[in-house]
């Protein structure tokens, strides 16, 4: 029998959790922003513990994103914070930087290990030797597109999770660089309003019909992509490579809008997977995101057919 995809939906909080689950989605990841960055939310320990219980009455699984910048001062929380993820029955962890590959190893050996490096994930050479290493799976780099994708398989010895809607980050920086402008405007910033609830963005001069969501937390600025992915039309071809995990990215998403986009990424993998040869893509799938889409956001291919520049 054909193994079907996971398909990933990051939640900001134990009901999104059931929410994502409910609607289609087999696994969801979670995090807390001290170890984890560019969360939909920020999810404490206890309701980690609680998630994972939630999640695995439903049958699905739970990952923590540990993918932040690791300095000297996290190091020194890592192993413990590993430890609780263990015990609490974590499924597996997103990680960029060797020494939270190290620690898991150390103090979690069996948990799963989720090789997320950003757009430096762009070839089965290196994502097998961090799986030599220990990491069971690789986050492939949104900037791949489709040919690089689905040509990398075959030459993979670890799973491989791709993202298939939602939008990405484009700019990050450890600078408080909102704050800094407002100040600088004469307006100061006191307390913390510049998160993702706020709102904010940006506006270049050339493209002036593009917003690009800005805020600010406690690992510094994040600037998002003006538009949302969205492969549904070409998911087929993703299925056929084989690709084991289809990731939702949720940030800056109303949970609804969520919940309607998983049942419907849900329905075309049944649909797939039911009859591989007889599949046909199914307009009104579009229809019905294009109905609670943003107008002024667009839903786009991102990289999948573009020439990559890094």
């Amino acid at each position: 029998m054909v193994k079907k995809p996971e398909l990933l939906a990051s939640a900001a909080s134990v009901q999104e959790v059931v929410d994502y689950i409910k609607a289609g989605a087999t696994a969801v990841l979670i995090g807390e922003e001290k170890f984890g960055t560019r969360l939909p939310g920020n999810v404490s320990r206890e309701d980690v513990a609680v998630a994972v219980k939630e999640a695995h009455a439903l049958g699905a699984k739970v990952y923590v994103s540990l993918n932040n910048l690791m300095d000297n001062d996290k190091l020194h929380d890592l192993p413990a914070y590993i430890q609780f993820l263990a015990e609490a029955g974590v499924d597996g962890v997103d990680f960029g930087d060797p020494a939270v590959l190290r620690a898991v190893r150390q103090y979690a050996p069996t948990m799963k290990l989720h090789w997320n490096a950003e757009m430096t994930s762009t070839n089965y050479a290196t994502a097998n030797y961090w799986g030599e290493r220990g990491a069971s799976r690789v986050v492939l780099a949104r900037e791949l597109n489709m040919d690089e994708i689905t040509n990398m398989k075959p030459g993979l010895k670890i799973e491989s999770e791709v993202q298939v809607h939602g939008m990405t980050n484009i700019y990050h920086s450890k600078r408080s660089l909102v704050r800094s402008y407002m100040t600088q405007q004469g307006r100061p910033v006191e307390g913390e309003v510049l998160g993702i609830d706020r709102a904010l963005f940006l506006i270049e001069a050339e493209r002036k019909d593009e917003k690009f969501p800005i805020y600010e937390d406690s690992n510094g600025t994040h600037i998002m992509s003006s538009d949302d992915i969205c492969i549904l039309e070409d998911l087929h071809m993703i299925l056929e490579a084989g690709v084991d995990s289809l990731k939702i990215e949720t940030i800056l998403k109303p949970t609804a809008y969520n919940q309607l986009v998983i049942r419907i990424y849900r329905e075309a993998i049944e649909a797939y997977y039911n009859n591989p040869e007889q599949y046909e893509f199914q307009e009104e799938w579009m229809d019905r995101i294009r109905d609670v889409q943003d107008p002024e956001r667009e839903l786009s291919f991102g990289f999948f057919y573009k020439e990559q520049v890094y």
